[in-house]
Formats: structure tokens, C-alpha cells, sequence
């Protein structure tokens, strides 16, 4: 029976020391297609290599929320950092800003999408 106590405090150890490293997200901001203004296109987020998994992607054109934005599941690699793809349906507009508003822990950032036009 010991040997059991033994691993299961080892592995307690082990779960507490991951959790106990914060990581912040290394974020992209890109569309699927080149930007052109007034041409439908996809607005995408990728947040990737952060930890823990306490994570919002919001994307936004003006500030404002874009709606009916789909989420990937959350997925991580063997040393338990996370990553996550946000994607919408958009058309940008000129002299409109679109951003990818990452909110990791107590940390908010926003990241810009550049058009390249």
C-alpha cells in the first residue's frame, strides 16, 4: 500500500509544479485569404504555447464583439501548454480595426490584424 501513497504524492508534486508556471499565449492574428476591403474573407486567432488553460478569445471590429465566431476544442502538447483557434466570417472596411482580444488570467491583451493593402 505504500508504494501507492509514494505515487500518488509524487504525482500530486509533479501536477502542482505545472500549474504553478504561468505562461503567457503567443497570439497570430491572420485572415485566410489577403486582406481586400469590401471582399468577404475569414478573421482567425490562433493562441498558442500558454498555461494554464484560462483563456478568452474574443474577436472585434471597433471594439465590438464580432458575432457567430466558432472555437477549435482546446488542445495542448506533451508539456501541458495549450492552444486554441478562433475564426469569423468578415468583410473588412476600410478604416475599421479588427482586433483578437486575448484575456489570459487576469491579463487582457489585444492583438491587431494587419490587412498588408
Amino acid at each position: 500500500m505504500k508504494p501507492i501513497l509514494c505515487l500518488v504524492a509524487l504525482f500530486a508534486t509533479l501536477l502542482s509544479s505545472v500549474d504553478s508556471k504561468e505562461t503567457p499565449p503567443k497570439v497570430q492574428v491572420y485572415s485566410r485569404d489577403p486582406g481586400e476591403f469590401g471582399k468577404q474573407n475569414t478573421l482567425i486567432c490562433h493562441v498558442s504555447n500558454f498555461h494554464p488553460p484560462d483563456i478568452t478569445i474574443e474577436l472585434t471590429e471597433d471594439g465590438n464583439v464580432l458575432p457567430d465566431a466558432k472555437q477549435t476544442d482546446l488542445a495542448f502538447k506533451q508539456d501541458w501548454h495549450f492552444h486554441l483557434t478562433k475564426s469569423v466570417a468578415f468583410t473588412p472596411v476600410d478604416g475599421h480595426k479588427y482586433n483578437c482580444r486575448v484575456t489570459h488570467g487576469k491579463t487582457t491583451k489585444e492583438y491587431a490584424w494587419e490587412s498588408n493593402m
